[in-house]
């Protein structure tokens, strides 16, 4: 696979359009001036975690003790609840908070942006050929900076859809992300017990 097809690769998994209306809709109750800092971290914490996977993913799992599996099943959970909130919200939002209290990793950074899927995909292309370390790291920093744009425009398209519109993503990305954890969990499920 050539650099090229690797940023794409990572992109599609990344799925920033996909994650637009989650990252709206957790972001809404916080002022507008204060929304793109909070923005810009989250999105710097997950280049960080993405590039550490990269690099050292496989170490630390088997420092662990923990299986790719395992990553998989545990972030399925975690967007299931994530999509159910989304589909049936609460006073506090998709993410449970106060209103004005900010994110803080989860669920922007991990496991939208730095999912179960971009992580075991790096730590299969560092495998893949570890020669090529130099190859993985434009493919994700590219891929990661495309991404980084279309959610920074987010307030764009708040402004397009309106609020009304917002809602009505916000419940059919519930319904496509329950779907999408729902098969990342059966995944893990399945990996798991093929390789036992």
């Amino acid at each position: 696979m050539d650099t090229w097809s690797a940023a794409i690769m990572l992109f599609l998994i990344m799925d920033p359009l996909g994650n637009l209306p989650i990252f709206m809709s957790v972001l809404k109750m916080i002022e507008p001036k204060r929304r793109r800092v909070v923005l810009a971290r989250e999105l710097s914490i997950s280049l960080g975690i993405m590039l550490l996977f990269l690099y050292s993913g496989e170490s630390v799992l088997n420092f662990l003790a923990v299986q790719q599996e395992t990553v998989s099943i545990a972030g399925g959970i975690i967007l299931f609840l994530i999509a159910l909130k989304m589909i049936f919200p609460t006073p506090g939002g998709v993410t449970g908070l106060a209103v004005g209290e900010e994110p803080f990793i989860v669920p922007l950074a991990i496991p939208l942006v730095a999912g179960p899927s971009i992580l075991a995909a790096l730590i299969l292309l560092a495998n893949q050929d570890p020669s090529r370390m130099t190859d993985w790291t434009l493919a994700l920093l590219g891929a990661w900076g495309v991404s980084a744009t279309i959610l920074m425009l987010s307030g764009f398209f708040h402004r397009l859809l309106g609020e009304r519109g917002l809602t009505a993503m916000e419940r059919l990305m519930g319904m496509i992300l329950a779907m999408i954890s729902i098969q990342m969990f059966l995944d893990g499920i399945g990996s798991y017990f093929s390789h036992a």
